[in-house]
Formats: C-alpha cells, sequence, structure tokens
C-alpha cells in the first residue's frame, strides 16, 4: 500500500488544489502557472511513489502541501489590480516591499525544503560523524540551494514564457535573502527539536 491512513488526506488535499488551480490556469491561460501545476503535479507523483522508501514525516508532507497551495495561490488569485503574489502583507521596509506574500512563500518553502534535505541526510548520518554546528550549516547551504535552483528556474520561466513577470534584481535578491531565513528558521527548529529530544532520553 503506497499511503497510510494519515497520509491519505494529504494526498486528496493535494489532488483537490491541483484540479482546481489546473482550471483557473487553463481558463486565464495563465501559461506560467499551468506548467507550476505541472510540476507540482511531478513532485507528488514522486512523492507518492517513493514515500513507502523514504518515509517523509506528516510535517513534511503537510508542509510540502502548504508551499504548493500558496505558490499556485500566489499566482492565480487576483487582488485588486495584480495578483496575490504582489500583495505587501505588512509594510516592514515600504522601499524594498518588505514583507510581500511572495517573500513569505520564499521563507515557508525553503524551510520546508531544509526539513527535506535534513530527512533525507539523516539515513547516510552516524552519531558522532557531524557536531550538530556542522550539519546546521550544511544544511542552510542545502535549503538555500533549492533556493538559488529555483531563481534559475524563474529565470528560465521569465526568458520563455510570455508575458511572464518575476521581477528584477532586487526582487531576485530579496527572494534568497528569505530563502536564507526560511532555512535559517528550520534549522533551529531542528535543534529546538533534537534538545528536546536529548532530554526526555536522558
Amino acid at each position: 500500500m503506497l499511503l497510510t491512513r494519515r497520509e491519505w488526506p494529504v494526498f486528496i488535499v493535494n489532488l483537490t488544489y491541483l484540479a482546481v488551480f489546473a482550471a483557473i490556469s487553463a481558463r486565464k491561460r495563465n501559461i506560467e502557472f499551468l506548467l507550476y501545476v505541472g510540476v507540482v503535479t511531478v513532485l507528488v507523483g514522486v512523492i507518492l511513489w517513493k514515500q513507502r522508501s523514504i518515509q517523509f514525516d506528516r510535517l513534511i508532507l503537510w508542509g510540502l502541501t502548504l508551499w504548493g497551495f500558496l505558490h499556485l495561490s500566489g499566482g492565480n488569485i487576483t487582488v485588486g489590480d495584480g495578483i496575490l503574489y504582489e500583495v505587501v502583507l505588512v509594510p516592514l521596509i515600504p522601499k524594498y516591499h518588505v514583507l510581500r506574500y511572495d517573500q513569505l512563500i520564499h521563507l515557508i518553502g525553503f524551510g520546508v525544503a531544509t526539513l527535506l534535505c535534513h530527512h533525507l541526510l539523516r539515513p547516510f548520518l552516524r552519531d558522532g560523524i557531524l557536531k550538530w554546528g556542522t550539519l546546521s550549516f550544511l544544511l542552510v547551504l542545502m535549503g538555500s540551494g533549492f533556493g538559488a535552483l529555483n531563481e534559475i528556474v524563474e529565470f528560465i520561466a521569465d526568458e520563455t514564457v510570455p508575458e511572464t513577470y518575476v521581477g528584477g534584481y532586487n526582487n531576485t535578491m530579496l527572494d534568497l535573502v528569505f530563502n536564507l531565513f526560511g532555512a535559517l528558521l528550520a534549522v533551529m527548529w531542528l535543534a529546538l527539536r533534537r534538545r528536546r529530544e536529548c532530554s526526555q532520553s536522558d
């Protein structure tokens, strides 16, 4: 059996929002986000196929689900004359349009990506080989690396898909900054969980 009883709700939520946003993107002829629906669908399929061997915990599964949903919402939901991705949620630094919805998604998304990296890396680690500080540094680099890869994909989309605009240099750099913040927050959470597990085992 590919999924357990507790994993089925995650799968159903993913199927639902993917179907809804595929229909919305098709109706709006939003080619960019139709492509994103396809990418997310492939990723869901890969996770479904590998879940029994990889066994992502529910935090990661729900985190990936939230990330996908928020990403597709950002490009398909209209707010005023623009889209949700362009909305400033809290005007912390007005000059750079911080904090925008887009930046929050980068924070959440690449925090989850960092947790995913940690999960994939754990089977290759033995106790005592790496100090937690070293591992934390490597995890931040891995999460930020996925964020940089995302910026390359956005650049390719901007250059190849008509009427696509993912922002200029400032936008790219702010995305990378929030990717880093997300990775750092994920590592902080892992450190707290590790400390709690160590105290419980004592």
